[in-house]
């Protein structure tokens, strides 16, 4: 039975997302982490929503990964009890995760031996540790090899309240890898990088884990030999940047920025929508003519969005506004007015920005059922 909405509450831009589609992405990732043995503790940074968080409880889901303390507090207060903050712990905030550890089971992360010292003079409960390791995306952690750091920290944390857990990373780079075979060959490594770390010191601390997680290699891999636990978070809704990487088809992507038709202009095939770079981020990739490409757009019509039709995409982004290049026959047909559908680039940030959490009054959560 189709679903329909009244499209006049799209005065402005609207995140929408389909609820379908999210549900048989998170069913799909949890029953791959079943099949494979790792954990499945997914990263809610990319929906931040207490409503999509319950699609993860009816697939089993008891663990979830964070990327602040706000965000551990926000979950938290709904129910969830077994929280990783994957993000190394920001020293202005041990106040607030040692009142947080008193209420929940909690991971935190360290890369430098001062952030275990400065939590650990606080901890009244207790509360597990990862270590942050860098396998080459150079954002964050300690090099494989610098035992010394790594040997610092973990004595640094023997004297407070922290439990060490194991190794834990993010495998970033797989965004620039060029196909399927390099994203591979990156979780391979990861997984031959984490699982020496565990070996090498698994007999002083028993129960360790490796931990990974990153939506492209996670989308791809047939398995997770070596792995124990896997936090991607992206796949619940793609988007644009995995489309081209091959992680998913444009059928599983389950979000995308519904937008106004401002102008259009014939003269030059472009037209003008309501969506700019407070809605979409300035998040972009390039096209094979070297032009940068915003997001793409295809029909919406019905309360739904459809595939592309033809060559269609943000050329530009202003603060409010963009600009898109009218490619298609169907474009060319578009007047102010009428509705385009916007896949994001990044559909992390847009939802960040439209605020998922709480829906303000000027940003609308429509479900497709």
């Amino acid at each position: 039975m189709p679903f329909t909405m009244d499209i006049s509450q799209f005065k402005s831009p609207a995140f929408l997302i389909n609820e379908l589609i999210c549900r048989q992405n998170i069913r799909y990732m949890a029953e791959k982490a079943k099949i494979s043995g790792v954990v499945f503790r997914p990263h809610f940074k990319t929906h931040q929503s207490v409503e999509v968080g319950n699609w993860y409880r009816q697939e089993g889901v008891s663990a979830i990964t964070v990327s602040s303390v706000s965000m551990a507090r926000y979950f938290a207060d709904d129910g969830w009890d077994d929280i990783t903050i994957a993000f190394p712990v920001n020293s202005r905030e041990v106040d607030d995760i040692s009142e947080l550890a008193g209420k929940i089971r909690l991971n935190v992360l360290f890369d430098m031996a001062e952030q275990a010292e400065n939590l650990g003079k606080k901890l009244t409960h207790e509360t597990g540790f990862f270590i942050k390791i860098d396998v080459g995306y150079h954002r964050s952690g300690i090099e494989p090899s610098d035992s010394e750091s790594i040997d610092r920290i973990l004595r640094t944390a023997e004297k407070s309240k922290l439990v060490f857990r194991g190794f834990l990373t993010h495998p970033g780079h797989t965004y620039q890898a060029g196909n399927k075979q390099e994203i591979l060959a990156i979780l391979s490594e990861t997984s031959q990088l984490l699982t020496e770390l565990k070996h090498r010191y698994q007999g002083r601390y028993p129960g360790i884990i490796s931990s990974t997680g990153d939506t492209p290699s996670c989308s791809l891999a047939e398995n997770f030999n070596g792995i124990d636990e896997i936090r991607p978070g992206n796949f619940v809704f793609y988007d644009l940047m995995q489309l081209r990487l091959g992680s998913c088809s444009f059928t599983e992507i389950g979000a995308a920025v519904i937008c106004p038709i401002v102008s259009v202009y014939p003269g030059r095939n472009e037209a003008l929508i309501y969506g700019g770079a407070v809605h979409l981020s300035k998040e972009s990739l390039q096209n094979p003519d070297g032009s940068r490409n915003y997001g793409l757009i295809v029909p919406f019509t019905d309360g739904r969005w459809h595939s592309p039709e033809g060559n269609d995409y943000l050329v530009s982004l202003s603060q409010e506004h963009g600009i898109f290049r009218t490619g298609s026959t169907w474009a060319k047909t578009l007047k102010p007015g009428d509705l385009i559908a916007v896949i994001p680039v990044h559909s992390c940030l847009a939802g960040d920005l439209f605020r998922i959490a709480d829906c303000g009054p000027d940003s609308y959560r429509v479900r497709i059922v």
